[in-house]
Parts: C-alpha cells; sequence; structure tokens
C-alpha cells in the first residue's frame, strides 16, 4: 500500500479530490441562486449531495494531515530506535485508514453508501439449518460491532425448541444494520451460505450439511420511496398481532403489519416496534430494497446474457462454504479466499471476504 502526498496524481486520481471539490463547487453556487428553493425537492437532494461530498473531501483532508504529521515526525527524529518504532506503529495505522477510505472507491453503485437490511432464510438441512441461521445472524452482528455500525432485528420467525440447551431454531430473520456504506460492504454477501459440521441436533454425533441463504437489500429511507418504486395499488397491507418464540402472542392489538407485492407475489412482515404506523414504515422500507434488488438482478442477469455468461439459479450453488469438520476452513468460492480460522469468521471476522469480493464484483 502506497502512502501518497497531497500533490499526487495517484492520489487525486483514485480518490478523485478534485472532482468532488469542483462538484461541491458547483452544488455551492447554484444553492444560492434566487431561484433554488422553486423545486424543493431538487434542492433537497442538491443539499444532501453536498453535505457528503463535504464529509467526504473533509475525511481525506484529515488523512492527508496524518500522513504530513508522519513527514515531520520522521524528518525530526530520523533512525532514532526509540522513535522509529512509533512512526512504524503510525504508519501502519495509516495505511489502515486509506486501505478502508480506498475500498469506498469501489463501491461507487447508486445505493452503496446507504444501511442495509440482511434476511437470512434456512434451506435445507432441517434444525441444522435453523441453527445456521442463528450463527450466520450472530456473525453479522459481531462484523457490525467491529466495523461500527449500529443493528437491530426487525422480524423472527421461530421454530420449536430443542437440540442443545434447548435452544430454538430460527426459520428466518431480518435485521437492519446502520452505518454508512453498509450496503456498500455486505451486498455480496447475498447468496447460499454452507455448513458442514457435526450435528449438535445428532444423537450419533453424525457430519451433516445444511444451507442458509441470505438476502441483503438497501436500506430505502419512508421519503425516498416513490410510485416508481411502489405503486400504493401493487400492495396488500395486513395488520396481525405480534407473536414470540412459539408463536405465542405477545400483543393484545394488531401492531404488525404484513404487506404483499402482488405483481411478484413478495410478503413482508415486520412486528418489532410497539405501534403500528412504525411497523408499516419498516415494511414499507424493506419491501422497497427487495424490489430494487429485484431490478438490480434483472439488469445484471441481462448483462450476463448479452456476456454469454453462464447463470446458476440453484439454490445449492453455495457462495461459501463453512467446515467445521473434519477439518476447519472456511472458502469463498467467487474469489477463492480462504481461511482455517473457522471460529474467528464465525465472530465477524470476515473482512478479507468483503474487500475480495467487493474488488472483484465492481
Amino acid at each position: 500500500m502506497k502512502i501518497y502526498p497531497k500533490n499526487s496524481t495517484n492520489w487525486s486520481n483514485g480518490f478523485e479530490l478534485d472532482r468532488k471539490r469542483k462538484e461541491l463547487d458547483s452544488l455551492e453556487k447554484s444553492s444560492q441562486n434566487s431561484d433554488f428553493w422553486d423545486n424543493q425537492e431538487k434542492a433537497a437532494l442538491s443539499q444532501k449531495k453536498a453535505s457528503q461530498l463535504k464529509e467526504e473531501i473533509e475525511s481525506f483532508g484529515v488523512l492527508l494531515n496524518e500522513f504530513s504529521e508522519i513527514k515531520e515526525f520522521f524528518t525530526a527524529f530520523g533512525q532514532d530506535n526509540l522513535m522509529g518504532e512509533q512512526i512504524s506503529q503510525k504508519i501502519n495505522t495509516l495505511k489502515d485508514k486509506i486501505e478502508k477510505r480506498g475500498l469506498s472507491v469501489f463501491l461507487s453503485g447508486e445505493y452503496d453508501k446507504k444501511g442495509a437490511i440482511i434476511l437470512i432464510q434456512a434451506g435445507a438441512g432441517g434444525r441444522d439449518a435453523e441453527d445456521w441461521v442463528c450463527l450466520l445472524l450472530k456473525m453479522y452482528q459481531k462484523y457490525a460491532e467491529r466495523a461500527g455500525f449500529e443493528y437491530k432485528i426487525l422480524s423472527q420467525s421461530f421454530t420449536e425448541g430443542g437440540g442443545p440447551e434447548g435452544r430454538l431454531g430460527v426459520k428466518e430473520v431480518e435485521m437492519e444494520i446502520k452505518g454508512k456504506f453498509a450496503f456498500g460492504y455486505l451486498k455480496k454477501e447475498s447468496g447460499a451460505h454452507r455448513l458442514v459440521r457435526i450435528s449438535p441436533f445428532s444423537a450419533k454425533q453424525l457430519r451433516h450439511t445444511s444451507f442458509a441463504k441470505v438476502e441483503v437489500i438497501p436500506k430505502i429511507e419512508n421519503d425516498e420511496i416513490g410510485g416508481d418504486i411502489l405503486n400504493p395499488d401493487d400492495l396488500k397491507i395486513e395488520t396481525f398481532r405480534s407473536s414470540g418464540a412459539g408463536g405465542q402472542n405477545v400483543n393484545r392489538r394488531e401492531t404488525a403489519v404484513r404487506i404483499t407485492h402482488l405483481p411478484t407475489g413478495l410478503v413482508v412482515a415486520c412486528q418489532t416496534e410497539r405501534y403500528q404506523a412504525v411497523n408499516k414504515k419498516i415494511a414499507l422500507e424493506i419491501m422497497a430494497g427487495k424490489i430494487l434488488g429485484i431490478k438490480e438482478k434483472e439488469r445484471q442477469t441481462s448483462l450476463a446474457k448479452m456476456k454469454g455468461e453462464k447463470i446458476e439459479a440453484n439454490f445449492g450453488h453455495q457462495i461459501r462454504s463453512y467446515v467445521l469438520h473434519p477439518y476447519n476452513l472456511v472458502k469463498d468460492h467467487r474469489t477463492g479466499v480462504e481461511t482455517t480460522d473457522t471460529q474467528a469468521v464465525l465472530n465477524g471476522e470476515i473482512d478479507d471476504f468483503i474487500m475480495a469480493e467487493t474488488k472483484s464484483f465492481v
């Protein structure tokens, strides 16, 4: 990893600082026009874009200042052994920051900067698949914590208890992850995830293979949902009582909301909040993300057909395998990235997979 000085062509090209400064200058000038607020929706979008550009430019400025400080530090202390170790630590820290910031260059999709909603659904494998959903949920929660993101469970569908410690299985779960670029980082996690292990539900300690489907969609804010995304006439909205583990009702009022998108048959439910209006808002946002996801898949499929690529639609065509027996290995089948530290991966250390996926599938 090279650390480029302020006037370096590579630095400017890599992070497009010059383009961003020019775009910000243009937006700020247009905001001074007397007719700027005639179109309030357009003006609000312009201000939002200007705010984002300003934040990006300032964050790069912080990195440049840190680089300058390291240069001054090195000039002052040279090859001093004691100070050299501190300089080395500062350089490594800055390299990590630049690498993380550099990854955002690859995240140029329309919704990459948004938060994400992760949907995990049990596939083939019975109770093991339902337990696999729980393990994947914890993996993404741990990843979110390490990345400085916030997360919240939006919906869970439980199964009967059983197995070790009487833990419940989960048929499917929806979780929101809040944070800038959360969707961009996680979008390539979508696909089938395969687990091979000694089943904790097998009295004979047999090895078992199970699958779970992960879907990652962008978090679309309610005020961004227009008729081009969701037509109200295409939606069937129902209410019902919230339920907990085992299916028992946990609320006397019908606060939970279920929305069906009639043209596609997609169904979204939300029951985590106390108020029906809030659950409806969340369900609409999830549905909007799903519809956009379908449109993006159609676009990618169309491109693949034009390129003559083979399109796999098989659910069992896993993107990643997690083998816990007879050996330890997690391997991503798209990029070839692998590790034998399976416990670290299940504890949320999936950065290497995410970086490789992001750089390979832009």
